[in-house]
């Protein structure tokens, strides 16, 4: 993880004039130095940690925080400073070896004047196993809160965990792009492109070859709870380094790791830089050409239907996740509208089922943005096409499939907004689509509440069955706030079930079927609607609606969650 302390612009111009401290400083055994850390990742919101240096090797100094140490037994001493023996030669033999062939060296001699790098181990917020912070590359003059040392931080509660030699190799892959970008070119790499290359090195120095507790075994856990996070906007969360994490496996797999030292060792940054590698070495497509291959690959992944739309990696051949299902009623006339909501390089997979006559499936979203909409269809006989939706200048179009539910079985598509190029820099906008599902039945009308009911309660009964044999007695979901936006078409989610029960406390008049199934579908929606329609000045008139949308999006969760905190 790495830890920036200043604004872009003044990070900029310090660049330009680094120099190094005359000379290197002496380290002794037990010395005990104050070091300035990073607030937000300390465990306790310390700015400052005294430490004692434990071990000296070729390339590394071991600190350790000095009250956690003097507390330890002898022989627990012991057992830490065995650990880093072997922690020092792993780095020495194969991590500092590997990552500077690939990628180059980091600043060295550097700022200290020592060509050894300080490894400090700090008790850190329980999700963390390590950061790298750009002001200790500069010194005190120019930035008082750096360390002046080439400088990597460690979780101390990872100090005998098996996977520290994976920490310790992410972070040394900052300190590598500090010197490949930031010294050698003057830029700044953009953090989404910075962390995927650093996530990226437990593939390449073999640490994920052993798929069972693997890093990538956690980012494929991580990416199937929650596949639909922007691959470029950062917040620092375990589903940011999932989504880059299998992106840049997929990239990788592809095109070769020479895209991610080309794209380090360059002026550019972010995806123009991985433009610029595929250029350097001889590809066609653009970062947005394999974006959208990558959606498709994830939910595909067969290579016997196209090379393009597979997981090469052995580990993730067995690799797909599963779109939100939109079930359509199997009989009459059906129309169905979904408002949603996207950001810049988040994939979106939608997958309609059931219905039976001619489909009609329109998209739209505002002229200006840029969208890439593949679809994938399946016929009666399980064989799957893949085509792309044209779009117009007004990011307009639509689908028209014959005989859907007979002839063809179910449709996906895969939106994804590709309009925002650089200046990817923390939370990103979001920005609106809609989906028009219509079809005109092949067989006479029937009753489509009561069908979308007995589907509900169907739904409901299989949600009951799975919560009494999970022993769950009260079959009830509390909560205090919805923090994602709904809508239908979500199976199995704990925020529906959250939303479900409390539409359910506002009474039959708002949602008469009462069902908290987890499941977002016609009876949850029309809830919606009903409640939107209730509260319609607060909720649609400032978005100069006057009717309900069953959309539960931001001005709607923030009228619920006012209503959850009475």
């Amino acid at each position: 993880m790495n830890a920036t302390l200043f604004k872009k612009n003044i990070f900029l111009c310090a660049v330009f004039f680094l120099f190094s401290v005359q000379g290197a400083f002496a380290a002794n055994f037990s010395d005990v130095v104050n070091f300035n850390v990073e607030e937000s990742f300390d465990a306790s919101g310390r700015e400052r940690v005294e430490a004692t240096l434990v071990k000296t090797t070729n390339k590394l100094y071991f600190y350790v925080e000095k009250s956690w140490w003097d507390s330890q037994p002898h022989a627990k001493q012991d057992q830490i400073l065995s650990n880093l023996n072997n922690l020092s030669q792993e780095f020495d033999n194969k991590i500092y070896p590997v990552l500077t062939s690939v990628f180059g060296s980091e600043w060295k001699p550097g700022v200290d004047g020592d060509s050894r790098i300080t490894v400090l181990f700090e008790a850190m917020n329980s999700n963390e196993g390590g950061y790298f912070r750009t002001a200790d590359e500069y010194i005190k003059l120019q930035i008082p809160a750096s360390n002046e040392r080439e400088m990597v931080y460690l979780a101390l509660d990872r100090i005998d965990d098996p996977r520290l030699k994976v920490f310790l190799a992410h972070e040394f892959m900052h300190l590598i792009t500090f010197n490949q970008k930031n010294k050698i070119f003057g830029a700044d790499e953009e953090v989404w492109l910075n962390e995927a290359r650093a996530d990226y090195s437990s593939t390449i120095l073999g640490y994920d070859d052993v798929y069972s507790g693997s890093n990538l075994q956690q980012r494929v856990k991580d990416f199937i709870e929650n596949p639909s996070d922007s691959i470029t906007e950062w917040t620092g969360t375990k589903y940011d380094y999932a989504n880059v994490s299998l992106f840049m496996h997929y990239v990788l797999d592809h095109y070769g790791i020479t895209i991610l030292s080309d794209s380090l060792q360059s002026k550019y940054a972010g995806i123009e830089s991985i433009n610029y590698a595929l250029r350097k070495t001889g590809y066609k497509e653009s970062f947005s050409e394999i974006f959208t291959d990558w959606t498709v690959a994830s939910v595909l992944n067969n290579c016997s239907f196209n090379s393009k739309y597979c997981y090469l990696n052995e580990k993730l051949k067995n690799f797909r996740i599963s779109p939100a299902l939109n079930f359509l009623p199997l009989t009459g006339n059906v129309s169905l509208s979904v408002s949603n909501v996207t950001k810049n390089w988040q994939g979106n997979w939608l997958k309609f089922i059931g219905g039976n006559g001619d489909l009609q499936l329109d998209f739209s979203s505002i002229k200006g943005l840029e969208f890439s909409v593949p679809y994938i269809i399946e016929d009666s006989a399980s064989s799957q096409a893949l085509k792309f939706l044209q779009l117009d200048e007004n990011q307009k179009g639509g689908i028209s499939i014959e005989k859907f539910g007979a002839d063809y079985k179910s449709l996906i598509i895969l939106p994804s907004l590709q309009s925002k190029l650089s200046g990817f820099d923390g939370a990103e906008f979001t920005y609106p689509f809609t989906y028009k599902v219509s079809i005109k039945g092949s067989a006479e009308t029937e009753d489509q509440d009561l069908i979308q009911q007995l589907l509900d309660k169907i739904a409901y009964l299989k949600s009951e069955i799975e919560r009494l044999q999970q022993g769950n007695a009260n079959g009830q979901n509390f909560c205090s706030e919805l923090n994602n936006n709904l809508y239908y078409g979500l199976l199995n989610n704990e925020q529906v079930k959250c939303l479900q029960s409390f539409l359910k406390s506002q009474g039959p008049d708002i949602y008469s079927a009462g069902y908290v199934t987890g499941n977002f579908l016609a009876m949850t929606r029309l809830a919606v609607i009903r409640f939107q329609e209730k509260y319609a000045s607060e909720i649609l008139a400032p978005l100069g609606l006057s009717s309900g949308t069953g959309f539960a999006g931001p001005s709607t969760r923030a009228k619920i969650n006012q209503i959850l905190s009475l």
